[in-house]
């Protein structure tokens, strides 16, 4: 399976302007539009750099009127510093008592973390966490899932890193938050680059748009199709920047 997906990359890559891409082919939305997706490659983004920097540097070369920006919603974590790590989180008691039994009474990947519950608690307090947790716990019983994240809440999903087995060190003690501002983040890409932008937190499930610009011209079914097969990869890759390109108007 590795080797038959690293063939496929290669197949999509492309460089064009010194940029390295990867065409993930056309998609044809419910509507009739249709539409070009490259995930563009960037380097490893550390904490602080400038998000409006990695457009101009990444996306511009590769421009051209009409197209949209998503904007990865972990890579913007990092751009705004919205993140924690390990020395800033103390786990309490019902962080260490809950955590060992996470497969049990909840959803959460990588909620066997102590570091990653402790987290979850100081978001939404640990009154809603043994709520949840329990909650879930009880429903699973009966064959029901995600109800663990349903009562935090989607701050709490958010939650990426303190991942021992991430791909990538700085993730095994740093953890993401995703930013609750999403419009005035887009707004002010847009402003300083010219692309619209919409803010996503996608994976091979689901694709949460997290906010959009206040002109960004795809509905948000339209934003959905256009993202439905997760084109930026699970991460390894580092493409968290997708151009979309419209190409065919709905008849």
């Amino acid at each position: 399976m590795a080797g038959s997906e690293s063939r496929n990359l290669e197949e999509q890559k492309r460089e064009q302007n010194g940029i390295i891409y990867f065409d993930r082919g056309d998609l044809t939305g419910r509507d009739g539009c249709r539409y070009q997706r490259f995930a563009i490659q960037t380097h490893f983004v550390e904490v602080g750099e400038d998000q409006a920097e990695l457009v101009r540097k990444y996306v511009l070369p590769l421009y051209q009127p009409g197209d949209v920006l998503a904007f990865g919603a972990k890579v913007m974590a990092m751009c705004t510093g919205n993140v924690r790590t390990k020395e800033q989180e103390k786990p309490g008691f019902w962080a260490r008592l809950l955590s060992p039994h996470a497969s049990e009474t909840t959803a959460g990947i990588g909620m066997h973390d102590p570091y990653k519950l402790q987290l979850a608690i100081d978001m939404v307090g640990a009154p809603k966490v043994v709520f949840a947790s329990i909650a879930s716990a009880v429903t699973k019983l009966f064959g029901m899932k995600g109800v663990f994240y349903k009562i935090v809440g989607p701050g709490v999903a958010g939650i990426d890193g303190f991942y021992y087995r991430s791909s990538f060190q700085r993730y095994h003690d740093l953890a993401l938050i995703n930013n609750t501002n999403a419009q005035e983040l887009c707004d002010d890409l847009e402003k300083k680059t010219g692309i619209p932008v919409v803010l996503m937190d996608a994976n091979d499930i689901d694709q949460n748009q997290l906010g959009k610009g206040s002109h960004f011209p795809l509905t948000d079914d339209q934003i959905q199709d256009a993202l439905k097969d997760n084109p930026s990869g699970q991460g390894g890759e580092l493409t968290p920047l997708i151009l979309i390109r419209p190409v065919k108007e709905p008849a």
